[in-house]
């Protein structure tokens, strides 16, 4: 038996309500706006109301709400489109390589200037390394909400206040949070980008970015859209002027069917039991000295879970763990100005439930893992 504690990479299993609702699109809906016959126009209505779906869920407005083919996507859409015209960056310094890719290419270029504020356990020391950087060119922030590494929740309401009294575009990365943390527009963020496959319960290849409204975001793609097709200029209004191209409609379905599911649940519900089993994961471990958490007591935490064994790679821990019927990654994790801050040369392994998740499954991991630390495995 093979039990996943890889969840924040992507959610797995996923609910039976999803399984279906992309059975039923893959047998019913054909091509979103390309036509007025009866399959484009119910596959047109579909779509709109899983846009209804994600704008009630996230507080935005239906016509704000764009599909991605991922959070990378979502993420290289705004910075880019809110960045073509130059100016100051600032991204946090727990980004995912998703934002500081894109950031960084940009500052190469000479394109936009870029600082990285310094994430702390303490939230006002993190507040204060953003607000120190702020200038009269600063144009955007780029602040996961939680580390895809350790899980540490940024300061994500304060830092959206810190924009909003300097007129800065709050951009959120919101991939480790959205499905876990109640998250709305109307807690300061401009634009938010999120994958559709983790906490959603969505299947792979998907993704949002949803808007306030208050600022343009330039596309950095332009095509087919459905509408204006006599037109050789793109579409500036959202959602078209984002979704050139076919949008995905089974991947579509797939993230209203997921956020149904968590909304049946409930947010509140599914972190009490996620963070239950991290908790009952980290006590099972904490008396090991040779295994190190990275957690600060300072700090609060989705329901990730970073740890090493002293002396021994990630991946190698990872591997034993695999043979043993465990899915978790190690290594980088995609977010190298994280484990810069971190310090960890070799990356981490990481430990991430889901709603499924049981906790005897993290206690017997627990000790597995305390196996192969004192080498009987």
């Amino acid at each position: 038996m093979v039990i996943n504690f890889d969840n924040s990479a992507t959610t797995f299993p996923k609910p039976a309500y999803v399984k279906k609702a992309v059975a039923y699109a893959v047998e019913k809906y054909g091509s979103s706006g390309r036509g007025g016959h009866y399959i484009a126009s119910e596959t047109s209505k579909a779509v709109y109301s899983a846009r209804e779906t994600v704008a009630d869920f996230f507080g935005a407005e239906p016509e704000n709400v764009v599909f991605t083919p991922n959070c990378t996507h979502a993420l290289n859409m705004a910075i880019q489109g809110i960045m073509s015209d130059g100016g100051h960056l600032i991204i946090s310094g727990m980004e995912h390589n998703s934002s500081a890719r894109p950031a960084v290419k940009l500052a190469n270029d000479k394109k936009i200037s870029l600082s990285v504020a310094p994430v702390y356990p303490e939230n006002p020391k993190t507040i204060e390394s953003f607000r120190r950087l702020i200038n009269k060119n600063t144009k955007a922030v780029v602040c996961t909400v939680a580390s895809n590494v350790t899980g540490q929740i940024l300061p994500y309401h304060e830092i959206a206040e810190l924009c909003r009294e300097n007129n800065i575009c709050f951009i959120a990365d919101g991939a480790q949070a959205c499905g876990v943390l109640d998250l709305k527009m109307n807690d300061g963020i401009n634009i938010l980008c999120t994958a559709g496959h983790k906490g959603l319960y969505g299947i792979t290849g998907t993704g949002l970015l949803v808007s306030d409204g208050k600022y343009k975001i330039n596309p950095i793609i332009q095509g087919g859209t459905g509408n204006s097709s006599q037109s050789l200029i793109q579409p500036d209004l959202l959602p078209e002027s984002l979704e050139s191209g076919t949008v995905g409609v089974t991947g579509i379905m797939s993230i209203k069917a997921g956020i149904e599911f968590v909304k049946n649940i409930g947010i509140d519900k599914i972190f009490a039991h996620e963070d239950k089993i991290c908790k009952r994961f980290i006590y099972e471990l904490s008396k090991n000295k040779n295994i190190i958490i990275y957690r600060n007591p300072s700090a609060e935490y989705v329901p990730i879970v970073s740890f090493n064994i002293n002396g021994m790679k990630s991946e190698t821990v990872a591997q034993i763990l695999s043979n043993q019927g465990y899915c978790l990654r190690a290594g980088f994790h995609c977010s190298a100005l994280a484990h810069s801050q971190l310090g960890t040369d070799t990356g981490t392994v990481r430990f991430s439930p889901s709603v499924f998740s049981r906790e005897p499954d993290s206690v017997r991991l627990a000790d597995v893992i305390k196996r192969i630390e004192k080498n009987n495995l």
